[in-house]
């Protein structure tokens, strides 16, 4: 999976021509979000494939900014305060989250600057949350 970072016009249709590009070309997206910034839309959206997805957004003169790996986890939901948990592993371990957002199976997908060290620190959050369900 990667996030694709996706730069919109700010006015009516330009979600649905991204959306109708994708469907088109028989691309699903997992997950993401988007928001206007700068009189622009800045979207990011998790694809299986990042290079099909952008080529079809790019045929409809989508402007795609970039791919980018991501690392994803599953959160304890009904317990409060495991995004500010798991955000200050990865602070303490240097890692700056980018983008964070939740795909269609209810992961937190993490966009972060260090996907290496991310990885590293969702490992040992995974293993750590096993050690405690098995006690």
């Amino acid at each position: 999976m990667e996030d694709l970072e996706i730069r919109l016009e700010d006015r009516p249709g330009a979600l649905a021509e991204m959306g109708e590009a994708l469907g088109k070309a028989g691309i699903s997206i997992e997950g993401g979000g988007g928001f206007t910034v700068d009189r622009g839309g800045l979207m990011h959206f998790l694809f299986s494939d990042a290079n099909a997805a952008r080529s079809a957004l790019e045929a409809a003169n989508i402007c795609v900014v970039r791919a980018r790996a991501v690392v994803s986890l599953r959160l304890r939901q009904a317990e409060p305060g495991q995004l500010g948990k798991i955000a200050r592993r990865m602070a303490e371990a240097g890692v700056n989250i980018e983008v964070v957002y939740s795909d269609h199976d209810g992961q937190l997908i993490v966009v972060p600057d260090d996907v290496a060290q991310a990885t590293t620190v969702r490992d040992a959050w995974i293993e750590e949350s096993h050690e405690n369900a098995q006690l």
